[in-house]
């Protein structure tokens, strides 16, 4: 038995768990249309200080209804009479838009509805960098807002009621570093309510407070509400190996301290529910690189939940939490405080805005090893200022650190091939005989003290370090159209020449020259020369960040075993 095909096993099975990847995303169970759901699957909460979850009919979406024809004030069964609706106010302007210098959103008047947000160090694509990622968005097929408002049985502002604004533009100006946007609401008991959006220079989250001030003459009792709405997204039919966002998740996360992040496939949001009651939870939608967010205040317990809602045929799925229930007595005041995030899945800070909020960086089950490997690459980064030689020398790295594992493979490599004169001799003698053939060289084997599976323990053992590195360059957003060297401009999409592929390739066939074939029957020789073509291919439409990693590995291990092998034969 030849220590060759232990290689060749693992790299076919490592080869079918991608192509296992690519057939359940074309042919695994497909999302199947979640039910609407109806205000009769509302649950009651007999406590005072949890409310109710509202379902989609209480909360309308924007669009369903004009300022002067809103519907009823959403309510909290408990709080007391419902106020009757009075016409709302058409908003001076359509939208307000707000820029710093990482952010450009635009809040519509009606309801303060964050409607979208634009990540200027973000362009979709290199080639056009004035165009950039819209992370929320209210344009058809990507509909993608944030929402919130204020749940009573009396008159209170929620995400479809009309507010007034100074100015219809605000801009962070040189030397300051925080915005704040009001936006104010007047009810006709005396109810008044200003809800203002402080932005600060350098980050995407947002805090949203509701300055609540109660000028009449009766208690005010409620709740608020966070929510954020999706277009459930439909099936991506053109992508292949070369778009990480297949494998990157793409839906709803709840986070609570005791289960940690939840998720919640879209197709999931309606057939199974998501319901839970914890404080220092929050809510988010999540995407490859990207991702929006609410975040209560830290100690406030609130019940999240998921549902389905489908205004005028248009499927969208809603993730939402509801605060607990408050009292202002009459000429009292009180204020609602959240945090919105809209932004990248930027690491280094996302820990700092809430617990667990790094979570939404997808590594999925190599969480693990893809964190600590993070970390490490970021580390090098921050020495060497180059995402790309930050993988080589992470890869140099990993390199020494199994190098006496990849030593003892090499070595025995080299033996084996010392002795392919003597296994071409056996196999002339015994012909067809296999199973003497087979007792004859485990019998030299033994004389020669020669471990035909001396190569298989390190490849088992640097497999999931390859995979974790790729979850690390697929996922993280800081490697997203991070530049190299020369014409690799982008290492989060293919090398356009092709370059990376073909001396990938051209290692493979090297170390190949340098590895004993004897022992192997016709097919598995055919197999192994056709490895270096199957990858080139491959890894013709990978990220170049993996190809890179692979490229040195490859590089740094032909160097190695070529080393090896001219010591073990001058030994000789």
């Amino acid at each position: 038995m030849n220590n060759l095909r232990p290689f060749l096993l693992i790299s076919l099975l490592f080869l079918g768990y991608l192509l296992w990847m690519e057939w359940q995303k074309d042919y695994g169970p497909q999302p199947t249309a979640a039910p609407v759901t109806t205000p009769s699957s509302e649950v009651a909460d007999s406590a005072a200080t949890v409310p109710s979850v509202p379902s989609a009919a209480e909360l309308p979406a924007p669009g369903d209804a004009t300022p002067g024809d809103l519907p009823p004030t959403p309510v909290t069964p408990g709080a007391g009479p419902v106020a009757g609706d009075e016409p709302a106010m058409a908003p001076e302007w359509a939208v307000v838009t707000v820029v710093t210098d990482v952010l450009e959103l635009e809040i519509d008047p009606v309801g303060g509805q964050v409607v979208t947000s634009r990540l200027l160090d973000y362009p979709v694509t290199l080639e056009q960098p004035d165009i950039k990622v819209a992370l929320l968005n209210r344009g058809p097929g990507r509909f993608h807002v944030a929402q919130a408002g204020l749940l009573s049985r009396q008159e209170a502002p929620n995400h479809t009621s009309a507010y007034t604004v100074a100015q219809d533009r605000y801009t962070l100006a040189d030397g300051q570093d925080t915005l704040e946007v009001p936006l104010e609401w007047t009810g006709a008991d005396g109810l008044a309510v200003r809800q203002v959006f402080t932005l600060k220079r350098g980050e995407y989250d947002v805090a949203v407070r509701f300055e609540l001030s109660n000028g009449g003459t009766a208690d005010w009792t409620g709740n608020r509400y966070l929510q954020l709405q999706k277009a459930q997204p439909g099936d991506d039919d053109g992508a292949g190996f070369n778009n990480p966002e297949r494998y990157s998740f793409d839906g709803i996360g709840f986070y609570s301290p005791e289960e940690k992040l939840e998720k919640v496939d879209f197709d999931d949001a309606g057939d199974e529910p998501f319901q839970a009651t914890t404080a220092d939870g929050w809510l988010a939608m999540i995407q490859h690189y990207f991702f929006s967010a609410w975040v209560p205040p830290a100690g406030e317990s609130n019940t999240y939940s998921s549902q389905v809602h489908t205004p005028a045929g248009r499927q969208r799925v809603i993730a939402r939490a509801v605060s607990p229930q408050v009292t202002v007595p009459a000429g009292q005041s009180h204020v609602f405080e959240s945090t919105l995030y809209t932004g990248p899945k930027n690491q280094d800070h996302l820990a700092d805005i809430a617990p667990g909020l790094e979570l939404t960086v997808n590594y999925g089950i190599f969480t693990v090893l893809s964190a600590p490997l993070f970390w490490l690459l970021s580390k090098i980064h921050d020495f060497v200022g180059n995402w790309g030689w930050s993988i080589v020398l992470l890869t140099v790295l990993i390199k020494l650190l199994f190098f006496k594992l990849t030593e003892a493979q090499y070595r025995s490599m080299a033996r084996m091939r010392k002795l392919q004169p003597r296994i071409e001799k056996l196999k002339e003698r015994y012909g067809d005989d296999r199973q003497a053939m087979s007792q004859a060289m485990m019998k030299m084997y033994k004389e020669e003290k020669v471990n035909p599976l001396g190569g298989c323990l390190p490849i088992l053992v640097q497999i999931p370090i390859f995979i974790a590195l790729y979850w690390v360059l697929i996922e993280s957003v800081e490697l997203r159209q991070a530049p190299f060297i020369l014409w690799i401009e982008n290492l989060s999409v293919r090398d356009p020449y092709f370059v990376l592929p073909l001396l990938n390739g051209i290692f493979m066939v090297l170390t190949q020259r340098l590895t004993p074939m004897a022992g192997m029957d016709p097919l598995q020789q055919k197999m192994m020369q056709a490895m270096p073509v199957v990858f080139s291919v491959m890894f013709a439409f990978f990220p170049a960040g993996l190809v890179l990693y692979w490229a040195t590995n490859a590089g740094l291990s032909l160097a190695q075993q070529w080393v090896i092998t001219r010591k073990i034969a001058a030994e000789a």
